[in-house]
């Protein structure tokens, strides 16, 4: 996927559309600062998620943290790839290393997540 066409939460995670479903990852910033990823929790097919809240976790050699919901819908794929080798997230985070897509819920988009150049200003407002 294009960051520049990505939207963006302020807890990492970009989302992207493919077709009527929404591709969720984490981005390339976020993989750095975790650094060495060694593994991945993520919700089950079927699993609904909502906006804001955890759908799984992420853990590195540094910490543990959760990975959050762009928008409320239904988990209707996982990939399983970065289950059994967590450094695609690392390698890709942008193609290989997606996580989930979601179903949206009727009335539910990525409107309210940030633009690259949004994010990018809030990495730096943190002092990055």
């Amino acid at each position: 996927m294009d960051p520049k066409t990505l939207r963006y939460a302020k807890s990492h995670e970009w989302a992207g559309t493919e077709g009527n479903l929404v591709v969720v990852g984490i981005t390339k910033f976020a993989v750095d600062q975790l650094t060495d990823v060694v593994y991945i929790e993520l919700p089950d097919v079927g699993d609904h998620v909502f906006a804001g809240e955890s759908f799984g976790e992420i853990e590195s050699v540094k910490a543990v943290s959760d990975l959050y919901a762009p928008l409320n819908g239904e988990v209707v794929e996982i990939n399983k790839d970065i289950l059994d080798d967590p450094t695609a997230v690392a390698e890709d985070p942008f193609g290989k290393g997606w996580m989930i897509k979601i179903k949206p819920e009727p009335g539910h988009n990525l409107d309210k997540l940030m633009s690259l150049a949004d994010y990018e200003k809030q990495i730096a407002s943190e002092g990055h």
